[in-house]
């Protein structure tokens, strides 16, 4: 049965959000990791553990160049101490992490061999860390017995990632799209947009604030990607004509990335305005009945878990609306 979990940034309300998600059934909370953008994945999902009781818990995913294997293995003992047998750990490489502070995003050989690291570690092996060895030494009372068998995934993008997952064993895969071939008992896609309501267009500016983040993280990913693109993406040059005035040169990064499917600047509201209908195209945003039928769709591929990310100032109504058209 295809399952349905929401993705939020790390914010005050996490413990709010968390309860709303367990109410109304949603078999997990995963957690964004962008520290320039979002508090502490790891403190949200401790506050998260203990405002729940059954909701599984998930990072959404976790970047392992910010932080020691050895840190990292300790959180997840952390949740693991609080919502025993809710955590899920997955990792990714870091786009906008790592964009946000001006640097590029990790390896996927890097990638493979931290949670290589990570898993020797979880097991209470003695791990070979940065050359010299490591291990999981915690006194009685000070973190759950080893081992430790939070299942590990990984968000795989092309080849290289599909690759890297399937060669660190990952208990499972995160995907933005559907997946070419269903090679993993366990896969989640991401999806994003908004259930829209009779009479609303791109005008609507519930529509503008709920499937806008989305929409002109659209922009931020021509930007690193296909900067000469960008004049001809509807949009996108009133959006970066923003960009330029906002920062200077050594400072774009943080006005690319600044509100990433998070929030909206003004330099976001008008590409988006300059884009037209474009954003009624953008993600699953569409009536209860082409949702629903995007969803049949996804499971039919092989996806387990649909992994809604709302955005606006009523996220529990995104995803109440959201539920309600992909059961029916």
């Amino acid at each position: 049965m295809l399952e349905i979990s929401v993705a939020l940034p790390p914010q005050l309300r996490i413990p709010e959000y968390a309860r709303a998600a367990e109410q109304l059934g949603c078999r997990r909370l995963w957690l964004y990791d962008s520290p320039a953008l979002y508090t502490d994945v790891w403190v949200a999902l401790a506050r998260a553990a203990e405002a729940t009781t059954t909701l599984g818990l998930a990072t959404g995913v976790a970047v392992p160049v910010n932080r020691h294997p050895m840190v990292t293995a300790s959180a997840i003992a952390a949740i693991e101490e609080l919502a025993p047998g809710r955590l899920l750990a997955a990792f990714g490489t870091g786009y906008t992490a790592r964009r946000t502070i001006g640097q590029a995003p990790m390896s996927w050989r890097q990638l493979g061999r931290f949670v290589t690291q990570l898993r020797g570690l979880l097991n209470g092996d003695v791990v070979e860390i940065d050359g010299q060895p490591c291990a999981m030494i915690h006194s009685p009372g000070f973190a759950p017995k080893l081992p430790i068998r939070t299942p590990l995934w990984l968000a795989p993008m092309g080849p290289k990632g599909l690759a890297t997952s399937a060669e660190v064993g990952a208990d499972g895969v995160i995907l933005v799209g559907p997946p070419a071939e269903a090679s993993w008992d366990q896969i989640a896609l991401l999806m994003y947009g908004t259930v829209l309501q009779p009479g609303e267009d791109q005008t609507t500016e519930r529509v503008i604030e709920a499937a806008g983040p989305w929409f002109a993280s659209s922009f931020h990913s021509i930007y690193e990607f296909a900067p000469a693109a960008i004049p001809a993406v509807p949009g996108a040059a009133e959006w970066f004509e923003g960009v330029v005035q906002a920062r200077p040169d050594n400072e774009r990064h943080l006005a690319v990335h600044e509100g990433h499917i998070a929030a909206l600047t003004d330099r976001d509201r008008a590409g988006i305005a300059a884009s037209g209908e474009a954003i009624l195209s953008n993600g699953w945003t569409g009536d209860a009945a082409s949702i629903a039928e995007r969803a049949r769709q996804a499971e039919a591929t092989g996806v387990s878990e649909l992994v809604y990310a709302p955005c606006g100032p009523d996220v529990i109504g995104e995803l109440e609306r959201l539920i309600a058209a992909v059961r029916s």
